[in-house]
């Protein structure tokens, strides 16, 4: 089937050997928190792909290892829309959970039996018989990068998944997996906004340059906490600037803080986390506004406290 035609054409391929996403994903975290039925999911995913979102993340931990399996029922009703979007998971923490009775401490579990299983579970819930993108969630200070690799390669044959990808790893712990796979990895998803700029300095976004793959944004307006008041002095800096230049551009706080971010070079791709149809479509709009280098800088100026060097 062929894909259905958006009102935003902007795409994004994470990799020149990797998949086509589109400029913004739904991040699914709090999926059991906004008490959608199937068909609110279903509305919610209609509502996200006319916006051109299509990518939807999701992680097999969310919602105490349920979100998977109440998005799946919206796709089991409807399972044209599968064809119509690009499915990521990611595996690897162990949360204590009644859900998981056999994890006595929270801990991380990167061994070919544990990403098998939870791959394998995924495309159950998912009601799906593959993912475009599987990242594992945090790096394993026990993981075996070898055996990582030959799981990864094993499924890929498969059918099971298409591409890999990881989640928090450091420039180094990239590096490592990397040189064991036949096939690259096509996205590091890390945390990055105007209150968290660790990676565009820590060599994580240089990397994804160099290697010219795209990262993945999670929490690109901070958790929320751009939107709320706050007595912290930064936060009421970034704010200011933001709505200073909300005006500027006939925009709002949040079209502001996803123009920042989708303006670095290395072609970033956030993750929103909202389960509002109307922000979904506001983030959209987002992709219209090619923020002036000085405007940039300003917000950069005001999130550091300090003008550049």
């Amino acid at each position: 089937m062929e894909k259905m035609a958006f009102k935003n054409p902007n795409r994004l391929l994470m990799h020149p050997n990797g998949p086509d996403f589109s400029k913004l994903s739904a991040g699914l975290w709090r999926l059991n928190e906004w008490d959608f039925s199937p068909e609110d999911t279903i509305d919610y995913i209609e509502t996200a792909l006319d916006a051109g979102i299509t990518t939807f993340d999701h992680a097999d931990i969310y919602g105490d290892y349920r979100n998977e399996s109440i998005f799946g029922e919206a796709l089991k009703q409807r399972p044209d829309l599968r064809d119509k979007m690009e499915l990521v998971s990611k595996c690897g923490i162990c949360l204590i959970s009644g859900n998981r009775p056999h994890h006595s401490i929270q801990h991380y579990d990167t061994t070919a039996v544990h990403i098998r299983r939870s791959v394998e579970q995924s495309l159950k819930n998912l009601h799906t018989d593959y993912l475009d993108l599987v990242l594992i969630h945090r790096p394993d200070p026990l993981m075996s990068a070898s055996e990582m690799a030959d799981v990864f390669m094993e499924l890929i044959s498969e059918e099971k998944i298409k591409h890999v990808g990881v989640s928090n790893f450091t420039v180094s712990q990239f590096s490592t997996l990397q040189s064991k796979m036949d096939v690259p990895l096509v996205t590091n998803q890390v945390e990055c906004s105007l209150l968290h700029l660790d990676p565009i300095y820590d060599g994580t976004l240089d990397q994804a340059q160099k290697l010219n793959f795209s990262p993945m944004i999670w929490s690109p307006f901070a958790g929320g906490r751009l939107f709320h008041n706050d007595h912290d002095e930064r936060l009421n800096r970034v704010r200011n600037s933001c709505n200073e230049l909300a005006k500027k551009y006939g925009a709002t706080i949040d079209q502001i803080a996803l123009a920042w971010l989708v303006k670095l070079p290395c072609n970033p791709q956030p993750v929103l986390g909202t389960g509002k149809t109307e922000r979904l479509r506001s983030a959209s709009e987002s992709l219209n506004i090619e923020l002036e280098r000085q405007d940039w800088y300003r917000l950069l100026e005001a999130s550091t406290g300090h003008p550049v060097p």
